[in-house]
């Protein structure tokens, strides 16, 4: 992966992170509730789940791509479609609201940690997020091994990072998510939308 690549990948997992999702919101309510400590339990169980996720993409693309190099151009362009379509979806959705966090009962770390685990895999949307975004970023000249390390650390380290501090602002920020969540999802919506239109068209 040449650096401007994964310059141009970092930028759109970023984007990806601050995009109101169910790992999000459960690193929200577990550090209103919990604490962002108590919260990093939560948090590492979604980053794994997520790159058991990349994993399962890219390696199943990866099989792929063997029997036919032609195949990448169409995950591309049907991948593009569904970033379109998600972005709209996500232009369309509410503003993200924290429920009441008095009299919940705190659970143990191994019991957050599934619970963040769970909430990465068990969601079928995900899956075919990444099976849509990663192929835009695979190079089929190249090992695919190297590729999901850079791509799974990157996206590790990034969503780890922005979960923690939604975790830690979480009783700073829920004003503002009541307040101006609406317009949050259409900036985080016309990103999927943009990438979704240009990334097929790229080299």
């Amino acid at each position: 992966m040449t650096l401007e690549t994964w310059l141009i990948y970092l930028v759109a997992v970023i984007g990806l992170s601050f995009a109101p999702g169910p790992n999000g919101l459960l690193a929200l309510t577990h550090g209103a509730m919990y604490g962002h400590r108590k919260t990093l339990a939560t948090i590492c169980g979604g980053v794994l789940g997520f790159i058991v996720l990349i994993a399962l993409s890219m390696f199943g693309i990866g099989a792929v791509l063997l029997a036919s190099g032609e195949v990448l151009t169409v995950f591309k362009w049907l991948g593009g479609a569904y970033l379109i379509w998600l972005g709209l979806q996500l232009w369309r959705s509410p503003p993200i609201r924290l429920d009441p966090i008095e009299g919940k009962a705190i659970k143990s770390n191994m019991a957050l940690f599934r619970q963040g685990g769970l909430a990465a895999v068990s969601n079928p949307k995900v899956l075919l997020f990444f099976g849509a975004f990663l192929p835009q970023f695979i190079n089929p000249e190249q090992a695919l091994l190297p590729q999901f390390i850079i791509m799974a650390a990157t996206f590790a380290v990034v969503e780890f990072t922005v979960e923690y501090l939604l975790a830690r602002v979480a009783y700073k920020i829920r004003p503002w998510l009541e307040r101006s969540g609406k317009r949050f999802n259409q900036g985080c919506g016309g990103i999927f939308a943009f990438l979704g239109a240009s990334l097929p068209l790229a080299q």
